[in-house]
């Protein structure tokens, strides 16, 4: 019998008889299910893997034990076994009371974490009675003004107890600030209340196009949040640096590996030139990834990434503090796979996908609901979007032990051929100068607009077979239940936001607002005056025409 320390010559010698002698002639009488097999990303696969395929694999350097360098089976001794990962279901619609009763649903349903959605108006720095707010206000979130929607957003619900993750970027500090001012006025204590920002502008450029301000002075916010929560907020997660948008956009999944960790380096450089000591504020650095329907190629994506990022902060930036060096991740369902047709087969695909993410070590995960692309999910999917996870952690027992897919020989050479491709991509970006200068001769987004054509063309010749879409098609669709926002969600958010105006101090209001413009034209860190600001019940809008006045507002350049 063959043993594993089998020379790997010989195991190229068996793999050849085997194929010759077992494979071939099958083969040559039937005809296989495609002319060639692939990931959803077009890389190809190979019929088997042997350790042939792992000719240089050293244990410790590209394994290792969990919790210790390079990370490959997870940043935790014992993962799941000591601690299930955050169940954290993305929520957000229409009025801050509207969101809060539906907070308040999910975390009597066992939900973990609270994960804020907020609408189009707010994440572009609008306020709700501006002429291009209007349709959109509390459509694909909550609407979010000023102050008083913060407060009653989160009425009820202990923030020191309760872990909060904000989908904001361009006004992420300023959402902020109204979350940290909400906070203290509730008497909860800034250094035990925790959460995350996602607060990754470069990836908007790149992908998901929701900006606000070019991207040097978008960075210079960030490297502000990451020197305020440092002394103040020191349990927040200042940055979550997403590559979920890049996959939605199109990517495949080594492209969403690599722009996503080159942003996160180019966060780093930025805060070192901005002062700061790297393990002051990497602790607090975490990642946003997709999780899509290649279930091996996603895990290959997950353990990659912290062999990368390892190496990275160790290496590039001499990183001294071991938290500094791990990659700590959120993965969301890939939203882009859930189809209109047959929609009750997007379960299936969550659930896949969910697996995936565990699997692959996720410390906190959203699943995505079955009804999603007609509208925001109603509370019945929202419901069997959390028991997904309860049944994977409760019944699937696949957290019973670290890391169990370590050791396929598919998955330890995809894992490589993930990180190999990583590398280079990070040597092409720095070639360029930077991802900000990548960015502004559009490198990113041309190489994930011809990675989402030649899906699409897989996708049209039956490559790809996406059930429902294009294969396995039914005549007559079952209608289901929608959630449907109506105008008077924006009818009653703008008559709060004028009741604001005419009650507040404008006099300080005023005063906070001239403060800030003249910090912004400084070097002064601005989230002391975000926090003037709100406190003083400023607006959203209000404050970010401010840093518009200064910072002017980002032009995407045309390729």
């Amino acid at each position: 019998m063959s043993k594993i320390s089998t020379p790997h010559s010989r195991w190229h010698e068996l793999k050849t008889q085997w194929e010759k002698k077992t494979l071939n002639p099958l083969v040559q009488k039937s005809q296989e299910r495609r002319k060639q097999f692939t990931s959803i990303s077009g890389h190809p696969i190979e019929v088997l893997y042997t350790p042939a395929d792992l000719e240089n694999f050293d244990y410790e350097k590209d394994l290792g034990f969990p919790g210790e360098p390079p990370y490959t089976r997870g940043i935790y001794p014992t993962m799941y076994r000591g601690k299930l990962w955050t169940i954290r279901q993305f929520s957000g619609f229409g009025t801050a009371e509207d969101t809060n009763q539906r907070f308040h649903y999910l975390l009597s349903q066992g939900q973990t974490g609270l994960s804020v959605a907020f609408d189009l108006p707010t994440l572009m720095g609008m306020d709700s009675d501006h002429p291009m707010s209007d349709g959109e206000v509390g459509k694909c979130g909550v609407a979010v003004d000023s102050l008083v929607d913060m407060e009653t957003l989160f009425e009820g619900i202990d923030l020191e107890k309760t872990t909060t993750s904000m989908t904001i970027n361009s006004p992420a500090a300023i959402l902020w600030a109204m979350y940290l001012v909400n906070a203290e006025k509730k008497g909860f204590d800034l250094k035990k209340i925790s959460g995350t920002l996602q607060n990754d502008i470069l990836k908007e450029y790149i992908a998901q196009k929701e900006w606000i301000f070019p991207p040097r002075p978008s960075l210079r916010l960030i490297t502000d949040i990451f020197q305020f929560a440092t002394q103040q907020v020191p349990r927040w997660n200042t940055i979550s640096i997403s590559g979920y948008h890049i996959r939605e956009a199109g990517s495949t999944a080594l492209q969403e590996l690599a722009f996503t960790l080159r942003d996160g380096i180019e966060y780093v450089e930025a805060a070192i030139q901005a002062g700061l000591n790297v393990d002051d504020f990497a602790p607090r650095l975490s990642f946003f990834f997709n999780a899509h329907n290649d279930f091996f190629e996603e895990i290959a994506k997950y353990r990659a990434a912290r062999k990368v990022w390892y190496r990275v902060m160790k290496e590039r930036f001499q990183a001294k503090e071991p938290r500094s060096w791990m990659l700590r991740f959120h993965a969301q369902t890939a939203g882009c796979s859930l189809t209109a047709q047959q929609p009750y087969n997007n379960i299936v695909r969550t659930t896949i996908q969910a697996l995936a993410a565990v699997l692959g070590g996720t410390q906190s995960l959203h699943t995505n609901s079955m009804d999603e692309t007609y509208a925001l999910p109603t509370e019945n999917a929202v419901a069997i979007s959390l028991r997904t996870q309860q049944i994977l952690a409760s019944e699937s027992e696949v957290g019973n032990t670290v890391d169990p897919l370590a050791g396929s020989y598919f998955l330890e050479k995809s894992t490589l051929e993930m990180e190999e491709g990583c590398w280079d991509y990070f040597e092409k970006i720095d070639a360029m100068g930077g991802m900000v200068s990548a960015i502004e001769c559009c490198f990113p987004q041309k190489e994930i607009q011809e990675a989402a054509y030649q899906y699409q063309r897989a996708v049209e010749r039956k490559e790809k077979i996406i059930v429902g879409v294009n294969d396995y098609l039914v005549e007559e669709e079952v209608p289901i239940e929608t959630l449907y926002i109506n105008q008077d969600v924006a009818r009653k958010q703008v008559t709060r936001l004028r009741k604001l105006k005419d009650s507040r101090n404008n006099a300080e209001v005023k005063k906070s607002l001239t403060a800030l413009r003249k910090a912004a034209a400084s070097a002064d860190n601005l989230m002391p005056h975000f926090i003037a600001c709100v406190g003083n019940y400023a607006t959203l809008g209000e404050i970010c025409d401010e840093l518009r006045s200064v910072f002017g507002t980002y032009v995407e350049p045309i390729f």
